[in-house]
């Protein structure tokens, strides 16, 4: 989701695609949740396989957010500039991106998405600065985030109150509340430092591709240069498109 602009954009189509394809993964779990949870269809969408779809989704885009950070250190690092601030703002920016999901959700009463996908991107970008350089400690280091957090996970920390809300971004789950969106530091920040790893260590040694997408990839490439826009509107482009079918009502 931190997507590439202009000549660095199309040197790197092949990582647009992998965002689109990981864009379309989240819109179709996301139709499904709906057909689920406003159209009353007989689909388990926070269990079974698509439990493990949208964990694929979500997974997806996290590791490309963090091989794209890679892409972007390395053009800033060949101009020879300190870019801490562009990331700061960058990843600020997401953040707020994130708390105006989490505002919509309030006001319909959708649940309480503390610290979703949005905040999590917005925050890593701004955690994994230090990391930016490295390669494979960024291996050891995102495996022992990923392991933090299913071992938090493993436990089923739960803590009432504000207390439980502070520590959510930490994976402690808050009693009571409902999170139709929710991925914490641990172990997803860890996810963020394995794709700074593959594009340390790998991708950025691979020769360069092709200066634009074969044809039949190029929907998915216009999809992944724009996924965060995307994100934020294809949620209620789907409600409003099933409830005009009349498939959905409230």
């Amino acid at each position: 989701m931190v997507a590439e602009r202009g000549k660095s954009a199309a040197r790197h189509w092949d990582v647009d695609v992998a965002r689109g394809v990981a864009m379309a993964m989240v819109a179709l779990y996301h139709l499904v949740f709906d057909l689920d949870n406003f159209g009353g269809y007989p689909v388990d969408s926070t269990g079974g396989f698509w439990a493990v779809f949208a964990d694929a989704s979500a997974f997806s885009f996290v590791f490309l957010a963090g091989l794209s950070l890679s892409i972007s250190h390395a053009r800033e690092r060949e101009s020879g500039r300190s870019p801490f601030g562009k990331y700061l703002r960058r990843g600020a920016r997401i953040f707020a991106d994130g708390m105006l999901i989490t505002a919509v959700f309030l006001a319909l009463d959708y649940g309480y998405v503390l610290f979703g996908i949005l905040h999590l991107i917005g925050l890593s970008i701004v955690l994994a600065y230090p990391f930016l350089g490295l390669r494979y400690s960024n291996l050891i280091v995102g495996l022992a985030v990923i392991a933090a957090g299913l071992y938090v996970r493993g436990e089923g920390f739960v803590v009432g109150g504000a207390t439980g809300v502070l520590l959510s971004p930490l994976g402690v789950l808050p009693e009571s509340l409902p999170m139709p969106d929710y991925r914490p530091l641990l172990p997803w920040f860890g996810v963020v430092l394995l794709g700074l790893f593959f594009g340390n260590a790998f991708y950025l040694a691979r020769k360069g591709s092709p200066a634009a997408p074969p044809p039949l990839a190029a929907p998915l490439a216009f999809i992944g240069r724009h996924t965060l826009f995307i994100y934020l509107v294809h949620q209620p482009v789907l409600i409003a498109t099933l409830w005009a079918l009349g498939i959905v009502r409230f």
